[in-house]
Formats: C-alpha cells, sequence, structure tokens
C-alpha cells in the first residue's frame, strides 16, 4: 500500500499540509501572546477605573480586582503623570520588559517562540495603550506562569486541527487521485500485461478513452506500438514461414541444379559447334544458380556456428582464397595480389575467415569482370597496439549509391545484376561473430576497399 503511488501521495500530502500548518503556527502563537497581554492591560485598566470612581478602596477589594485583571500592579500614566493605580506585593523582581506600542510582527514572533520554550515562572512588566485614549499608556506587572499555560494550551489545539484538517485533506487527495490517476494507469498496465501474453489478440490493444490529457496521449501512444508491434509479428510469422518453404526449396533445387550439372559436363565433350558454343552459357547459368540456392540456405540457417578461435597464419589462409578466385578469372585480365605478411598471425576462426575474403574477393572480381576493363585485387593486412585489420581493395568503379545504402541487407545489398547481397551480409555476421567489425573503408571511380577488424586479446576495441 506505501509502496503505491497513491500510498505514497498520501503521505507527501501529510506531511506538506503539516508543515503548511507548522508554518502557520509560529505567527499564530505570536498573536495569540499579543492578544492575551492586550487583554490583561484592558483588564487592569478596567480594574483602575474603580480607584478614578472612589479614591479609597479597600484591601480586600483591590486585591480582588488585581487578581480578576491577573496582575500585580498598574500604572496608568494621564496628563504627563505616573499613577499608580492598583498595588500588591510582587514575589520577584522585574526580568522582562514589552512594550507593546512598538512591537512589530518579527519582535512578536521572537518573543512568544522564548516564552514557549522557556518554562521558567519569571515576572514580567507590559507596556501597552489604554483603550478608548484613556490616557497616554497603561503599564502592568504579571507572572509568566499562566500566560505560557494558556500558550501551550492554544498551541496543542491548533496542532490537533492541524493534523484533523491534513489528514482529511491528505484522504480526499488520495480519493481523487486514485479515481483521476492511479486507476487509468492501472487500466494502461493491465492492457500491456494482457497484450504482452497474447500479441495476436485484437482485444489486448489499449482503446484511449482517458480524461486527464498526459493518459490519453501515452494510451494513444500506447495504441500506435502496439498495432505497429502486431503488424510487425505477422509480417514476421509470414515471413519465417516463406523462410522455411524458401529453404526447403532451396535445398531440393540445390540437388536438382547439382545433377544438372553433371550433365552439363558431358555436353561440354560434344562435337556438335552450337552445342559447344551453347554449353558455357549454360554451365554458368547452372552455377549462378547452384551458388544462389547455397547462399541462402546458409543465410536461412538460425545462426552460424561461434567460430573456433585460434592463432592463424593469415597468410596460408589468404594464399588459398587467392589460388581459389584466380581458377576463375584465368581468361580475364584481372589481377589478385597477396600481400599479407608471412609472419603475421592473427586470432580467428581459418575455416570462416576464408569464406569472408573469398567474398569480398569474389565480389571485387565480378565487379571487374563487369566492367570490362584491367583490374587489379589487392589482399593486405597489419596489426595495431589493440586489433588486427585486413583490407581487400580493387580497382574497379566502385559501388552504386543504391548498393552503399544496403550493403549489409540481405536480398538488397547486390551490386552485380542477378547477387542477392547475401555474401556481405554473411561475411559481416561472421566478422562480428569475432567481435570484429566489417566497414567500406572507401569507393569511387579509383576503386573500393574493404576493411576487417579484428580484436587482440579479450575482443574489445
Amino acid at each position: 500500500m506505501l509502496n503505491s503511488l497513491s500510498g505514497r501521495f498520501l503521505i507527501l500530502t501529510t506531511v506538506f499540509v503539516m508543515l503548511a500548518e507548522v508554518l502557520i503556527f509560529v505567527p499564530s502563537i505570536a498573536r495569540f501572546r499579543e492578544d492575551y497581554l492586550l487583554n490583561r492591560l484592558e483588564r487592569a485598566q478596567i480594574a483602575s477605573l474603580a480607584l478614578l470612581a472612589d479614591d479609597m478602596l479597600e484591601a480586600k477589594l483591590e486585591a480582588e480586582l488585581l487578581e480578576n485583571a491577573g496582575v500585580f500592579n498598574v500604572v496608568l500614566r494621564r496628563d504627563e503623570v505616573r499613577q499608580l493605580m492598583l498595588s500588591s506585593p510582587i514575589p520577584s523582581a522585574i526580568s522582562e520588559t514589552y512594550d507593546l506600542r512598538m512591537a512589530g510582527p518579527m519582535v512578536l514572533i521572537k518573543d512568544a517562540t522564548a516564552r514557549l520554550f522557556n518554562p521558567d515562572d519569571q515576572i514580567i512588566r507590559v507596556i501597552g495603550a489604554p483603550v478608548r485614549e484613556a490616557g497616554l499608556l497603561i503599564e502592568v506587572t504579571m507572572e509568566t506562569g499562566p500566560l505560557r499555560s494558556a500558550m501551550i494550551d492554544y498551541g496543542l489545539r491548533v496542532l490537533a486541527l492541524s493534523a484533523v484538517i491534513s489528514i482529511i485533506t491528505a484522504f480526499l487527495l488520495f480519493l481523487a487521485v486514485r479515481v483521476v490517476l492511479v486507476r487509468p494507469i492501472k487500466g494502461v498496465v493491465d492492457t500491456m500485461q494482457r497484450y504482452a501474453l497474447a500479441p495476436e489478440d485484437a482485444r489486448g490493444v489499449i482503446q484511449p478513452n482517458a480524461g486527464v490529457t498526459e493518459l490519453r496521449e501515452a494510451e494513444e501512444a500506447l495504441l500506435m506500438l502496439q498495432t505497429e508491434l502486431t503488424q510487425a509479428l505477422k509480417q514476421r510469422e509470414r515471413l519465417a514461414q516463406l523462410g522455411g518453404a524458401v529453404a526447403k526449396v532451396s535445398h531440393d533445387l540445390r540437388n536438382i541444379l547439382t545433377s544438372a550439372q553433371l550433365f552439363t559436363d558431358r555436353i561440354e565433350g560434344s562435337e556438335d559447334p552450337l552445342v559447344r558454343r551453347m554449353a558455357p552459357k549454360l554451365v554458368n547459368s547452372i552455377t549462378r544458380a547452384v551458388s544462389l540456392c547455397e547462399g541462402t540456405l546458409a543465410f536461412g540457417r538460425a545462426e552460424e556456428p561461434a567460430p573456433t578461435l585460434t592463432m592463424v597464419p593469415l597468410a596460408g589462409v589468404i594464399d588459398d582464397v587467392v589460388a581459389s578466385e584466380r581458377l576463375a578469372v584465368a581468361d580475364a585480365c584481372v589481377q589478385i595480389t597477396n600481400e599479407i605478411p608471412e609472419d603475421l598471425v592473427v586470432r580467428a576462426d581459418p575455416e570462416q575467415m576464408f569464406r569472408v575474403v573469398m567474398n569480398l574477393v569474389r565480389n571485387a572480381r565480378q565487379a571487374l569482370v563487369a566492367s570490362n576493363k584491367p583490374g587489379q585485387i589487392t589482399v593486405t593486412a597489419g596489426e595495431r597496439d589493440d586489433s588486427w585489420w585486413i583490407e581487400v581493395r580493387d580497382t574497379g568503379p566502385g559501388l552504386p549509391p543504391k548498393a552503399q545504402e544496403n550493403l549489409f541487407t540481405p536480398f538488397q545489398g547486390g551490386v552485380r545484376k542477378g547477387g542477392t547481397g547475401l555474401g556481405l551480409a554473411i561475411s559481416e555476421e561472421l566478422v562480428r561473430g569475432h567481435g570484429g567489425t566489417l566497414m567500406l573503408k572507401h569507393t569511387g571511380p579509383e576503386g573500393t576497399a574493404f576493411e576487417i577488424c579484428l580484436p587482440r586479446g579479450d575482443g574489445t576495441f
């Protein structure tokens, strides 16, 4: 209860109302003390009127008048003459004198606070102006015990009333917060929890109905989020089903194309000139189809296996890549050069690193061949204090803007006609599995360069 929004609001409201009442209490108690002293002066003035009416008063009657006034003696100044109107024995010396004619609010608050915290019963002199202009001033002496007791009694009553007011106020605010804020927020939370359990159930989508502007905006934002998420989940489910179907089709199609590839090998040996002329084109078409199926199957896996990291001589891995690609460019004016230092050893999975560099070199080779111009592909590498780097650069025509925008996006980042862009997407995923990065350093008419960055040590840069 206390940890809830409404519970904490209840506690804070009570505390703040009590604090406000305390701030009111201090000037209030000062005003009470002033009224108390003025009342004693007025009573003393009324008692002195009896002496003005009859110059001779019995001692018993004088003592009774002073007791009713709550003072020990009364001095009245009339016509610049001080007259001791009524008097009785004072039990001790006068400790303080207070002139109410000149006292401001701060003085009254200071004197009231000092009296409230001083438990000693003292004799004080109080000076004030007579009521109804019955003289120049009136002065009385009195004890502080009754004054302090009256102040404490008044203060307790004020504090008790303040406590009642604060509790009632806090309870009403508690109910208001429960109705205006907590209940709508709880409704939003319940909707979110219900939606999380069954996102496909349309009944879990919130229907904005809050009257508070901020809550209404939150509900509308949640509605938009739930709508977009539901559509995304439906699309994801459809894509997953489509991906499963494509993987199955690609698997079976790859087997069929592999068989067809065996037949084309025999066709190439035919003596028929037309067959010999058409066979290479057929072989290339089937080879591209097999490559597409293999790439689709590779990307369609849930995830690539985690790399087995070992210290690998990089030059040997790149030699295998260059030897494989040189077979494909035997009749083309494309040179592939391995400039990896023989003593460079990197921390990587050799099989996965072979696939990454192979994809980059193959993409560069295909771009150069498509440009119908001689070109150069160079693989270099080196090391920094915190990482190893491998660079694959070419002298090709550069990447088109569309390919740059979707460089590592599968089925969108293809450069050559008929390409799928799976090679770069798979390569980027493999490098990321090493804790590294694959990025495009630059591209343009002077050529393109990709850089692989592999972390040293624990894999952090």
